[in-house]
């Protein structure tokens, strides 16, 4: 009978370095680059492209000429040599960034810039206290109040409005729940409409709180993008979100109302409702009515983001398995904790592609506002390229404008991957 004892290792065989070709760089080049023939000639033929516009366009920023008065200037210090004049961003920034917004003010959109990344950080990030969702929810009014001035009291009293909606909510949401959100809007418009005009006025007597107004006429450049385009997304995520949910109601006449708002919105292209806004807007309005031109624009863009963010919500809402609405149901939930509990959270988050989709489209879309006479980045290229000095500039404008939107919208996209990756639950 054979008593040879199996073999057994005592002691640990230390750890040895991989080899070479299965880290570092050259394993990532060929994981990532060379990994087949196919791969490797998509590679090549990668590179050469690359390379021939690298070459081309490379030793015109490298040769550009940043300190010159004007197009003429810049030629003579060229000398007949290819190269960029940057001159005009540097001559012009302010104009891009601020539109014809008084120099001395500055500090004003700058400040309002500020206090906008310090009200959005509690809202996206988690890291940051929650307690400071109070001064979000007040940013509104104070950034409305440091870029176009005039009493602190208007502003105030406006945001009040929400309070007084939300009052009426709650005060009908217990006797009568199908009726709350038509209480909430109908309890915030009569403030609008009738309690904030004479309040305003009877407090600016009284206390003269205010700052120098500014006209809309001033406004323009990136700001203007920015004032649209972050009201647009703020305004239209919300609206879109009670569009989506009305739309999947059972019942009939909101459902109607807001199939019929989605599908007219959807159907008309944003250059209409921009002119609409424009020209048609003040006929349906009291005569001597002053209907500010950004706050009609504001209101437009809204409406049209809220039509396409209602689709995406509801393509949220319907990839949710039956279950979910079931298990809400078997909990004792009602409609609105039930959709803020469990059903809106699911939904929103398989959402988000499309969402930030969205955003980024509108934000863009914001350019359409130069055909309605706002000078926006694209519209104040124009102004300064008629003016003489500037006159025949051309590529470096629209390339300075073209490298800010996509800083805007890349880091959207960007912070989209960083929600999902937050937000995600499974481990694949």
């Amino acid at each position: 009978m054979d008593r040879t004892a199996p073999f057994v290792r005592s002691a640990m065989i230390p750890q040895s370095a991989p080899p070479r070709g299965e880290t570092g760089l050259i394993h990532w080049l060929r994981t990532n680059l060379f990994a087949t023939p196919l791969d490797t000639a998509l590679t090549i033929i990668s590179a050469v492209v690359l390379w021939q516009i690298l070459a081309g366009i490379g030793p015109w920023f490298l040769n550009a000429v940043w300190n010159a008065s004007s197009l003429a200037q810049c030629r003579e210090i060229l000398a007949g040599e290819s190269g960029a004049c940057l001159a005009v961003i540097r001559d012009r920034w302010h104009q891009l960034l601020f539109g014809f917004y008084p120099s001395e003010l500055y500090w004003r959109p700058t400040l309002a810039l500020i206090l906008m990344i310090v009200a959005l950080a509690p809202i996206l990030f988690a890291g940051v206290p929650r307690r400071l969702l109070w001064f979000s929810a007040i940013y509104p009014g104070l950034a409305f109040w440091l870029l176009w001035g005039g009493s602190i009291w208007f502003p105030a009293l406006a945001l009040a409005g929400f309070v007084a909606g939300w009052a009426a909510f709650r005060a009908t949401l217990a006797a009568a729940p199908i009726l709350a959100v038509p209480a909430a809007v109908l309890g915030a418009l009569l403030w609008w409409f009738f309690a904030v005009g004479p309040l305003a006025a009877a407090l600016g007597a009284a206390l003269p709180i205010a700052l120098t107004a500014v006209p809309s006429d001033d406004f323009g450049g990136f700001m203007l993008s920015t004032i649209i385009g972050v009201t647009g997304i703020a305004l239209s995520l919300p609206l879109g979100i009670l569009l989506a949910l009305g739309r999947k109601s059972d019942m009939f006449l909101i459902k109607i109302i807001s199939v019929g708002f989605i599908e007219f919105i959807r159907g008309v292209p944003l250059i209409t409702l921009l002119f609409t806004a424009s020209l048609l807007l003040n006929y349906f309005l009291p005569p001597g009515t002053d209907f500010d031109i950004i706050l009609r624009v504001v209101i437009m863009v809204t409406l049209f983001s809220a039509a396409y963010m209602a689709e995406v919500v509801r393509g949220g809402l319907a990839a949710l398995p039956r279950g979910q609405f079931e298990a809400a149901d078997s909990l004792g939930l009602d409609y609105w904790k039930a959709m803020r509990l469990i059903i809106l959270p699911q939904a929103l988050k398989i959402s988000i592609p499309g969402t930030v989709n969205s955003f980024i489209g509108l934000f863009k879309d914001t350019t359409l506002v130069v055909f309605i006479g706002l000078l926006d980045p694209l519209g104040l290229t124009t102004a300064i390229r008629a003016d003489s000095a500037w006159n025949g500039i051309f590529w470096e404008l629209y390339i300075f404008v073209g490298a800010c939107f996509f800083i805007f919208c890349f880091g959207m996209s960007r912070y989209s991957m960083h929600l999902e990756a937050r937000l995600k639950t499974d481990h694949r």
